[in-house]
């Protein structure tokens, strides 16, 4: 699970949130990936024969929005109680404590500064040390950045060319807590993100309550 293979089509129809504004209703989805948002929108709705008919109990809504967090992530289920374990003990909500310790993973900050263009993307780069951390090669993509921590792409001509197209492509991020040097290809982490930046539309506490089962 903490490395999903299988179809990504049938986890966005499945998880897809809707969402409104001016240019009308929309799909927020799981995976960015270009195929599978554009099957999202072709069939908006579950995967299978039989659509699903009735409303979902509290503790099948729990569980959905538990398995959201873990495929937004790709983080398993020891994975996920471990965060939530760490978030518990910390000072304040623990709902939001888990927002921060997700959005404080080092793929997800290379997907949020823009040096991706999904987290499975930014989770490959990791994982083929094309990601340096102080200037340490780190393959864990679970990795927790700290306010002050500088990410940079590892000083190699094709992999700075990669990167360079894919953030013109994504766009510079606008993140408050960090400070993208789109000439150098780094990221620098200025401050702890706050539960506000958590960009999946997830009910955290719904997640809480059924991690506290």
């Amino acid at each position: 699970m903490a490395h999903y293979v299988g179809p990504k089509a049938r986890i966005n129809r499945r998880f897809a949130t809707k969402s409104s504004s001016e240019e009308g209703a929309s799909h927020v989805c799981i995976f960015e990936s270009a195929g599978a948002v554009r099957a999202t929108k072709k069939r908006p709705f579950a995967p299978g024969m039989a659509r699903p008919r009735g409303r979902k109990s509290v503790y099948g809504q729990s569980l959905a929005e538990k398995q959201k967090i873990k495929y937004a992530y790709g983080i398993s289920e020891r994975q996920l109680r471990k965060l939530y374990a760490i978030a518990k003990r910390q000072q304040g909500n623990t709902g939001e404590n888990l927002k921060v310790l997700c959005e404080r993973r080092l793929d997800n900050v290379i997907r949020c500064a823009g040096l991706a263009k999904t987290r499975p993307q930014a989770r490959q780069g990791v994982a083929h040390r094309h990601f340096l951390v102080n200037g340490v090669p780190t393959t864990s993509a679970s990795f927790s950045v700290r306010p002050g921590d500088v990410i940079s792409v590892k000083k190699n001509e094709k992999l700075q060319e990669m990167y360079k197209a894919i953030l013109e492509e994504m766009g510079t991020a606008t993140n408050a807590w960090m400070v993208v040097d789109a000439e150098n290809l780094s990221i620098t982490v200025t401050s702890m993100p706050m539960a506000a930046d958590f960009s999946m539309p997830i009910e955290i506490d719904l997640v809480v309550e059924f991690l506290a089962r």
